[in-house]
């Protein structure tokens, strides 16, 4: 009964983790600064919320020289992933940018074969060319958002490399440890950027409203949810957890609407085309699942 009880409760921590995903692009779209700054201001209040937290369960931070920098650089890339997002939430609506982040899976399988060197599978070229379409429908039917399109495809681009990276860098260290050092090394390079081309200047300025929404944004959408997703992982299958990660468009874009109205509303294009995506993904996961299952089953029976 405690197990089932427990069972429970990881399930509604991972919804609300997902739906707290999806707030997100709410609060992008709120939030007056641009992207860069936005993101800058977002990963230094996430690391130093991290940073309290390891303090507070005194969790050491210590890593190697060369591991420091590879999660520094691979911080570049989460970077530019928020920034791309924020932008494309900027440059369409919170709908769009959420539903061309559902194109990770379509990069995903193009990517990941090419760096681990592994062997193109079939289902994933097949769910691949399926999200195409989909993509496809938007971009013909929501035209005027062509540049928020692109921004979010960059978005996902990204989100695919650094989440390929992370596959081999969290087999050798700690999910938070990781998070961190990539947030920091995020914020550095930002910096750096804003540094180099003059980005520290009063267009930073933040209204009252503005930091509150950061403060937010950095803490429970960024630090809180990021441990409260790890924390379920502990219990629920990883098949599990990503059917339930697939959801954030549809909670992002419902949440859309409650906030914005008819400025969330699109053509009947847009929604045949996002579809065609989220149906892709839910197929891919329950495709894939089945495939697993099916080698267990025979890996069983040969032993």
């Amino acid at each position: 009964m405690s197990k089932y009880i427990s069972s429970n409760r990881n399930l509604l921590v991972m919804h609300g983790t997902v739906v707290i995903w999806g707030f997100t692009g709410i609060l992008g779209n709120l939030i007056t600064v641009s992207s860069v700054h936005l993101v800058w201001y977002r990963v230094l209040i996430a690391f130093l919320t991290l940073f309290i937290y390891f303090k507070a369960t005194k969790t050491p931070l210590k890593a190697d020289r060369n591991t420091v920098i590879k999660f520094f650089l691979t911080g570049a890339i989460v970077g530019a992933h928020w920034i791309f997002f924020f932008q494309s939430i900027k440059s369409s609506t919170v709908s769009v940018a959420l539903v061309c982040l559902s194109s990770v899976t379509l990069f995903t399988a193009i990517l990941e074969p090419l760096i681990n060197r592994k062997k193109v599978s079939k289902l994933e070229i097949f769910i691949g060319l399926t999200i195409i379409t989909g993509i496809f429908m938007i971009f013909k039917f929501e035209s005027r958002y062509t540049l928020g399109i692109s921004f979010g495809l960059l978005c996902a681009f990204c989100a695919s490399l650094f989440s390929i990276i992370n596959s081999r860098q969290v087999k050798k260290h700690p999910p938070q440890l990781i998070s961190f050092y990539e947030m920091t090394g995020a914020w550095f390079w930002i910096s750096l950027f804003l540094l180099l081309s003059g980005g520290f200047n009063s267009s930073m300025k933040l209204h009252i409203s503005d930091t509150i929404y950061l403060v937010i944004l950095g803490t429970v959408c960024t630090s809180v949810a990021y441990v409260a997703g790890v924390s379920v992982m502990k219990e629920l299958s990883a098949f599990r957890v990503a059917l339930i990660t697939n959801l954030e468009p549809v909670y992002g874009i419902v949440l859309a609407f409650l906030f914005f109205g008819k400025r969330e509303h699109m053509t009947a294009g847009f929604y045949a085309g996002t579809l065609i995506i989220l149906g892709s993904i839910f197929l891919y996961s329950y495709l894939r699942n089945r495939v697993i299952k099916g080698k267990v089953s025979r890996h069983a029976l040969a032993g």
